[in-house]
């Protein structure tokens, strides 16, 4: 028997929770508008390996006054294919991009040969290191870079040593100025460029997203945003901001433009209770969360494996509370998901076991969407609780992306500002799920909506509110989302229709997304630059005739991903045969999935969908293995959960 229907009440609450769906904001909701500083910059103090774990006003009494009278925000250094060092992040203060230009991986980017762009500024610019010196080039009207020293790591005997050092280097510099708390301090940067100086750095200097999570987030001050914490529209995240940020604000402090584009934003500052605080809970959790997400995580994912042998054992499949049981196992087990993202709504960062506090909070969040899941009505119905379950995935995921990310930073399966790829919106991987779960919520509501034109403006309906959010700049800001997503739910809607896709419908579709992101983008391009996201920036090397280099580094990024990686490439062709046994189980022997083919014919339908935005996610993103792992994922967990019983 494959399913009874549904009771009126189970049919309403489940399209209304589709329904979520279509109700997404149009707009983030968004704290009081960051202001940036009017004072142009003087000094740069630059040191390396400073962290907030270390400021503290008994040993470093120095630091600790200068953080005080200074905006301050936790700094990524590094990038998913460059790990700085302290020569890398010195030619980063100079050229904006984050690496040394000679040595870095054409997929990252950086222009070579390197732009000093501090030509650009309108007053000259000189280095120094002692603090007399620094004080009379001050006292000359220049721009002042000074390298003041570096830490040692964490486990060098000679660090407390090192740190006395480089505060009484701090001290004597702002002695010469006229004392900390002097009214005419010049506008002062005082930022830590990499997270290491060793006395070999091409050692250390290596290509890998998994190398640069290895060190931490670095110190960032500003003395012209006294007492609140740093931004930038790079990062979008209160208390967060960028290395390459740095060049941007002496720049812009001089109204000086850089010679062609680069990626960073200047400072900017937000008002926050204690910002020194904020920047101390960014690094440590930053730094704690790898360690973390494994048990936290993997411990609720296990039910679901545990669910999924229940179900896909034929000879425990057979047996009905083991079978029941299965189902809602799997069912619920991708609830982690979601609740990862948003985990940071609790500081697990703060307590005594990290890991211990973080599986805490994902089994408690879980639990309670799972009883949501379960104990309602559509607990009846063997599709219920799936709809139920993938449709709080996407609403959920959606909801944080719609009111600003300001969940998913340093939260498993959220931006990680260690690795300095993305700090707001829809990742790869969270679009990913997104695309799987919302099909996966239709599929469930298919199967109690017959109507071909009730299954057209459902399709129609949630494909477009995933679409706003994903790519909307104030919301999802994903690019290559609109480029899969109207294509996979257009064809959707095509298949429940009835009416045969031909070879022009896909272009036209195709041609659609295409046209609707250009055109978001366009709309961003208009905001003011500090504004733009990345959609806008694209604008901007679109007019600077580098369309074709963003293409093919993408396009290099995602090949480097699928043939550097030996797990993704594994990844890759498990989905290859996934795509194929989805498709085809009657050529696979698939007589389960082939039996609710034939009782309810739009399950195939869906699968064509997800087949087709899945690999066509894969193509157009430059971390497309990701994506691709996250849709299959999904089905592959909820899919036996929905399959008739065994003969």
């Amino acid at each position: 028997m494959l399913a009874r229907p549904l009771p009126r009440p189970l049919r309403a609450l489940l399209l209304a929770l589709l329904g979520a769906l279509l109700l997404a904001p149009t707009t983030a909701a968004h704290a009081d508008a960051p202001e940036e500083a009017d004072a142009p910059v003087r000094l740069v103090l630059a040191t390396a390996g400073l962290t907030w774990e270390d400021i503290d006003p008994e040993t470093t009494p120095a630091l600790q006054c200068l953080a005080d009278r200074s905006g301050v925000g936790a700094m990524n250094t590094t990038s998913a294919t460059v790990v700085s060092t302290q020569r890398q992040g010195m030619e980063t203060l100079r050229t904006g991009y984050r690496g040394l230009a000679e040595e870095a991986p054409r997929t990252s980017g950086i222009p070579t040969p390197p732009t000093d762009q501090w030509e650009q500024l309108p007053v000259p610019t000189v280095e120094a290191s002692e603090p007399g010196d620094i004080a009379a080039g001050l006292e000359d009207g220049v721009i002042v870079l000074a390298d003041i020293g570096s830490l040692p790591d964490y486990d060098d005997p000679s660090r407390e040593e090192a740190l006395t050092a480089l505060d009484d280097t701090v001290a004597a510099v702002l002695d010469k100025l006229g004392g900390c708390e002097a009214a005419d301090l010049p506008r002062t940067l005082l930022v830590s460029v990499a997270a290491t100086d060793p006395e070999d750095p091409a050692e250390v200097e290596r290509t890998g997203a998994v190398a640069s999570r290895t060190v931490g987030l670095q110190v960032a001050m500003d003395t012209a945003l006294p007492g609140e914490a740093l931004t930038s529209g790079a990062t979008k995240q209160t208390g967060v901001v960028v290395l390459t940020d740095v060049l941007a604000t002496v720049l812009s402090s001089h109204d000086a433009q850089p010679e062609g584009l680069i990626p960073g934003q200047p400072f900017r500052g937000v008002e926050h209770a204690d910002p020194q605080q904020l920047a101390w809970d960014r690094s440590e959790a930053a730094r704690l969360v790898d360690a973390a997400t494994l048990p936290a995580l993997g411990s609720w994912l296990a039910l679901g494996v545990i669910g999924l042998v229940l179900v896909l054992v034929p000879a425990l499949a057979r047996r009905a509370r083991l079978a029941a049981a299965g189902r809602a196992l799997a069912a619920i087990a991708p609830l982690a998901l979601p609740v990862g993202l948003c985990a940071s709504l609790v500081p697990w960062w703060r307590a005594d076991h990290p890991a211990l506090a973080l599986t805490g909070v994902v089994w408690a969040g879980s639990a309670l969407l799972s009883v949501l899941v379960l104990a309602g009505p559509w607990r009846r119905s063997r599709f219920g609780p799936v709809g139920v379950s993938a449709a709080l995935i996407a609403g959920i995921i959606l909801a944080e992306s719609a009111f600003g990310s300001r969940l998913q930073l340093s939260s498993p399966l959220g931006a990680q500002p260690i690795s300095g790829g993305r700090f707001y919106g829809l990742s790869n991987h969270l679009f990913g799920m997104v695309l799987a779960a919302a099909l996966m919520a239709l599929l469930c509501l298919f199967m109690h909506v017959r109507s071909p034109r009730a299954r057209v403006l459902w399709t129609v309906g949630a494909g477009g509110a995933v679409a706003a959010v994903c790519v909307a700049p104030s919301m999802g800001a994903d690019f290559g989302s609109m480029l899969a997503t109207i294509p996979a739910f257009g064809l959707l809607a095509l298949l429940v229709s009835g009416i045969r896709p031909r070879l022009w419908h896909l272009v036209l579709l195709g041609a659609g997304g295409a046209a609707a992101v250009l055109g978001v983008s366009f709309l961003d391009w208009l905001r003011p630059p500090e504004d733009r996201t990345h959609l806008g920036r694209f604008i901007d090397e679109l007019l600077g005739g580098e369309l074709v280099a963003v293409v093919v580094r993408k396009l290099a990024q995602n090949i480097q991903m699928a043939t550097g990686y030996w797990a993704l490439a594994l990844v890759l062709v498990l989905a290859v045969i996934a795509s194929v046994a989805i498709l085809a189980p009657r050529r696979l022997r698939s007589r389960r999935l082939a039996a609710l083919d034939a009782a309810h014919p739009v399950a195939h339908q869906v699968r064509i969908a997800l087949v087709v935005g899945a690999w066509l996610g894969y193509a157009v993103n430059d971390t497309g293995p990701v994506l691709v792992a996250a849709m299959l994922g999904i089905w592959l967990a909820h899919l036996p959960a929905v399959l008739p019983d065994p003969e």
